[in-house]
């Protein structure tokens, strides 16, 4: 029944992101602009030069003609080349992803942990002052915009107290005695886009954690385990926390996802050299093979959340596979 359940999921992730791959290829050429505006900045440039440049990335075939191009190339792992920087697309985003996923990968990790613990205490304190202020906070962070709370923490710690590093991931300029200060100084440039990333996370996990946990704790089997005269934290940590895990478990997997691209405007505000910058760069460009490069990385990362969501579903809940 497993095996059944796994084929069927994995075959609905394969058609998902052939889907997108159509979509993708599609999006990025019904944006406004023409990218060979974007290429060709020389004034001067001849309308021989032009065709050149048009054929050199295959804008001269027709739409479909570099449709097909486009999926065979993609399927020999082939993601074109960037206009704007003239090397793979693959290559470029290699060059980013590293500083995007260690921000983002720490913000999660600070925000599960953190998040998970507030749900749990307010919703174990249910209409006392612990709840009301854990509810409160939870709904401001969640509702912050994410640009609004990148200036606000640029305009008190980096401007105002001077703590931190305007922007960046390290000091320009700088040379350093040896690998440790280099990391201490990549770290004294992360903690503040981390912390901001991490607090518009906390809310959403918080919030889901306490409205999850509320309803398990109202179930029968509570009731009955405090019948049996089972203490308070074992009832909790035994039967109401783990299973309160299920719906948190989706959102986390949703989100790692998304944050391989999802700090755009994080990734803007500190000048952090990610796949956020990098993706607001190629739209400006209307750097066509970048953004569906960026955008392929984003869909399958996504994907492949919900897909290992779902496995792991079938063996935490066996009623999933029905």
């Amino acid at each position: 029944m497993r095996r059944k359940f796994i084929i069927k999921k994995t075959m609905y992730a394969i058609i998902t992101v052939f889907i997108v791959l159509i979509f993708n290829y599609i999006l990025f050429r019904i944006l406004p602009g023409d990218p060979l505006s974007m290429i060709m900045r020389n004034p001067r440039a001849t309308p021989e030069m032009v065709d050149t440049v048009s054929a050199l990335y295959g804008l001269d075939k027709p739409w479909y003609t570099q449709f097909i191009m486009y999926f065979q190339n993609m399927l020999h792992g082939d993601l074109g080349m960037s206009f704007v920087y003239k090397s793979s697309v693959t290559g470029v985003i290699a060059t980013k992803i590293l500083p995007t996923l260690w921000m983002l990968g720490m913000a999660e990790i600070i925000a599960i942990i953190v998040g998970i613990f507030l749900g749990i205490v307010a919703a174990a304190n249910r209409g006392t002052k612990i709840d009301v202020g854990t509810l409160g906070f939870s709904l401001v962070t969640y509702s912050m915009p994410t640009f609004w709370l990148g200036i606000i923490m640029v305009s008190v710690f980096c401007v105002g107290l001077r703590i931190f590093p305007v922007g960046g991931m390290q000091s320009p300029g700088m040379s350093f005695a040896g690998e440790g200060a280099q990391l201490l100084d990549i770290l004294h440039h992360s903690v503040l886009p981390i912390i901001t990333m991490s607090i518009l996370l906390i809310g959403e996990y918080a919030l889901t954690m306490r409205n999850t946990l509320m309803d398990v704790l109202e179930e029968d089997y509570i009731l009955t385990a405090k019948a049996k005269g089972f203490s308070r934290k074992y009832i909790l940590r035994k039967h109401a926390v783990p299973n309160a895990m299920l719906p948190m478990i989706t959102i986390i997997a949703i989100n790692l996802g998304l944050v391989i691209g999802g700090a755009i405007q994080i990734e803007t505000v500190f000048s952090w050299p990610g796949l956020g910058s990098l993706m607001y760069e190629s739209l400006s460009a209307r750097d066509y093979p970048l953004l569906q490069g960026l955008f392929l990385l984003i869909t399958i990362s996504v994907v492949l959340a919900n897909y290992l969501t779902d496995i792991t579903y079938s063996y935490i809940d066996p009623r999933v596979k029905d």
